[in-house]
Order: structure tokens, then C-alpha cells, then sequence
């Protein structure tokens, strides 16, 4: 529904300028009123129900091999993402732990009929109960690209990324997004997506239940 109101937008709005052009050529004025007027009501209606919608959002928090979707071109909603595993450790070969090293098993899978699919540009982080942020340790991770690699109909990957996080750390989830610029420019005037304007998110527990070796 987002990315349909999205182009009813679009296209209201050039046919308002069309129509606020003849206005203004052929000097009448209740038509540059009735299209000034209806510009502002429409846009009232679209701040309403973006602000409505993520308003009424729930944070979720999704289990393990619970998979999350992504919608490429905002339609065609195949792609989807799932942590499999989780692994605790204080060393990794020579490298050493701040605090605990976090390897999370993240599996990214299409269910596609006929094309390859992959995802643009994700990005994974992981928040606390606290709300601080950690980045995934990139000497001891795939490059972000790794994920972007095609998926084949039907077909899935895993592979695995690190982080580094405090033993304090309580509740600790992964948040994964994708895409940049122009994408993420739209996506925040999105009715009902993820990435709108306040819109709660959905993350991926690494909580204990399921820490390998436990």
C-alpha cells in the first residue's frame, strides 16, 4: 500500500501542475484554487497516515531461523534474512575479546519462482536494551558485499559475522537494513515501512537459549 500511495503521489502531482499551468494560462481562478486545494488535502491525508502508521508500530523481536523480509523494488517481497546460530567466545585465533565475542550465523534465503535476488547495500548492528549500537568487527567478518552476493530461486546462504560486545551488554539484538541514498530517502516517507519515520523495527535475538557449546 506504501509504494502505491508513493505513485498516486507522483502522479497527482504532476497532473496538479498541468492543471495549476492551465490555470495560471488561462486565468482561471477556481482551478488554481480547486488544485492549490487539493495538493494540501491530499498531503494532509499522506503526513496523517505516515505519522499514523508508525505510530501504531510494534517493536518485534524475532526468534531464531524467524525470517525477515525485504521487499526489492518495494513489491516483489522474496528476499528474507534469519539468524540461525549464535556462538560466545572470548578469543577468536590470536584476537582477544573487549568483552565477548558475539558469532552470529546470519542466513539470507529467496523464495523467488524464477530470479536471483540479492539484497543492496545491508548493514548489520546490534543494539542493546540500553539502546547503544555496535558495529560488526570487520577484521573478523565477511565484507558487507558478501551479503549482497545473488541468491538463486528457492536458494539460500549463511555465513557469519562478528561483534564485539560489552559483558554488560544486556539483551543484546541485530538490526539488519539495506540500501542507501535515493532508497532510504523513499523508504522514510514510506506508509508502513521499517525504515519510515518513526516506525518501530524489527530485530533478531541473540539472547542465551540457543548459544552453541551451552
Amino acid at each position: 500500500m506504501g509504494m502505491l500511495l508513493i505513485l498516486m503521489t507522483i502522479g497527482g502531482l504532476i497532473s496538479a501542475f498541468i492543471l495549476l499551468v492551465i490555470s495560471l494560462w488561462t486565468n482561471k481562478i477556481w482551478l488554481r484554487n480547486f488544485v492549490v486545494g487539493g495538493v494540501a488535502v491530499w498531503f494532509i491525508f499522506y503526513i496523517a497516515m505516515l505519522f499514523g502508521f508508525s505510530l501504531l508500530s510494534e517493536e518485534k523481536t524475532l526468534g531464531f531461523d524467524e525470517p525477515k523480509e525485504f521487499c526489492g523494488f518495494y513489491f516483489d517481497c522474496h528476499l528474507h534474512t534469519a539468524v540461525s546460530d549464535v556462538r560466545k567466545t572470548r578469543t577468536i585465533g590470536d584476537k582477544t575479546a573487549n568483552g565477548e565475542f558475539y558469532i552470529v550465523e546470519v542466513k539470507v534465503s529467496s523464495d523467488a519462482k524464477r530470479a536471483e535476488l540479492g539484497l543492496h547495500a545491508p548493514k548489520f548492528e546490534v543494539v542493546d536494551e540500553q539502546g547503544r549500537r555496535y558495529e560488526r568487527l570487520e577484521n573478523l567478518s565477511l565484507p558487507e558485499d558478501a551479503f549482497e552476493r545473488k541468491v538463486p530461486a528457492n536458494g539460500s546462504f549463511e555465513d557469519e559475522i562478528v561483534f564485539d560486545l560489552p559483558m554488560n551488554a544486556k539483551n543484546p539484538r541485530l538490526d539488519v537494513s539495506e540500501g542507501i541514498g535515493i532508497d532510504k530517502v523513499i523508504e522514510s516517507v514510506l506508509i508502513g515501512d521499517e525504515d519510515s519515520i518513526l516506525h518501530k523495527r524489527n530485530y533478531f535475538k541473540l539472547d542465551a537459549d540457543r548459544i552453541a557449546g551451552r
